[in-house]
């Protein structure tokens, strides 16, 4: 009997114990820490601000790259020009050829009836069957000569033919050249345009006061290419005498100095660098190849010491920019877009060679 009030007295215990016990438990379940949450990514370091040379410097080679796709823009269109003034040349021979071939075809018909009229033969064979022996002879050589006059329209027709299949080929030839520069016109263009945006996103980040550092910059690294340049002695004996069309050429390019650089222009309100170049020779009475890379490839070209006002100084190693030389060490040129027609030094810039118009 004590034996079991023990034992019931014990479970008693335990029970109210684990009664007991568990709230704590539970209380020490919820108060337990949470795991930490995990770090969140670090942010990426901000791209180092550039200086203010070098973005003069990535300004300077966009407006380059631009320059070049000009090239290729305004060489496109002056092929695109030739090949339609061709196409025009060669359908006006096609219109000309077919009213041949059809006076052709008349004439031959014409003498086809003749025949059919006297039963199948020619006059000519008519008076060669007479049974007057006189008459014969004095008809024979007019036979021979209808022959002949016969065998030779055949022979024309033929050749006639022969040029119009040629000049068909040489019109779709042509056809297709102009299709093709068109995309190049089309590509050069988007080109342009995205290399010029870019240029200008660069200088509309800039404040004010920036923007006239940046020209300073500019002003400052163009005078120490020049006096670089100067200081060879590269203006010693030169001659600073233009021709008479020289002359003519370079009064033109300076009157044109404050008109605004646009590409692909050719005045009279604005220009490209080689558009001011070939409408100026243009006005001197000589023509002259529309890109700066076709000037230097086809004008003849000068020693540096050896050149005169009214010769074309080509710049930078693909020859994209070019401007007139007018003396004292100076040339009148369209810069790029954002500027204007102006004077600048003629070694501000890395010469190529210089080509002579004349």
């Amino acid at each position: 009997m004590n034996r079991r009030r023990c034992a019931t007295a014990a479970i008693t215990v335990v029970c109210a114990l684990t009664v007991l016990a568990s709230p704590a438990l539970t209380l020490q379940a919820s108060a337990a820490p949470r795991p930490p949450a995990a770090p969140s990514a670090p942010l990426p370091p901000a791209p180092p601000k550039k200086t203010l040379e070098e973005v003069r410097k990535e300004i300077d080679g966009l407006y380059r790259q631009a320059a070049a796709a000009t090239d290729a823009y305004n060489l496109a269109e002056e092929k695109a020009k030739e090949q339609s003034a061709e196409i025009v040349e060669l359908a006006k021979m096609i219109v000309a050829g077919r009213e041949k071939i059809d006076a052709l075809k008349a004439q031959a018909g014409a003498a086809a009836r003749a025949q059919y009229r006297n039963g199948g033969l020619p006059d000519g064979a008519q008076f060669v069957l007479t049974d007057d022996p006189q008459l014969f002879l004095d008809n024979a050589g007019r036979l021979q000569q209808g022959q002949k006059a016969t065998k030779d329209l055949l022979a024309e027709m033929t050749r006639t033919q022969a040029q119009l299949d040629v000049y068909a080929k040489e019109a779709g030839t042509n056809w297709t050249k102009l299709e093709a520069n068109r995309v190049k016109q089309a590509e050069s263009k988007k080109d342009i345009d995205a290399k010029i945006a870019a240029a200008k996103k660069l200088e509309s980040e800039l404040a004010a006061e920036e923007r006239a550092r940046l020209l300073r910059l500019e002003e400052q690294e163009q005078y120490k290419a020049q006096t670089a340049w100067l200081s060879t002695g590269v203006l010693k004996g030169l001659s600073g005498k233009a021709t008479p069309k020289g002359k003519q050429a370079v009064e033109y390019a300076t009157a044109q100095i404050g008109k605004p650089y646009v590409w692909g222009a050719e005045g009279p309100g604005s220009f490209d660098c080689s558009g001011l170049t070939q409408r100026a020779w243009g006005v001197a009475g000589r023509s002259i190849p529309r890109t700066s890379q076709e000037q230097w490839r086809l004008l003849p070209r000068v020693d540096v010491k050896d050149m005169r006002p009214g010769d074309l100084i080509v710049y930078y190693k693909d020859a994209s920019h070019i401007g007139m030389y007018v003396g004292n060490g100076a040339i009148v040129h369209a810069p790029r877009p954002g500027r204007n027609v102006t004077l600048a030094g003629a070694g501000s810039m890395e010469i190529l060679g210089v080509v002579r118009p004349e």
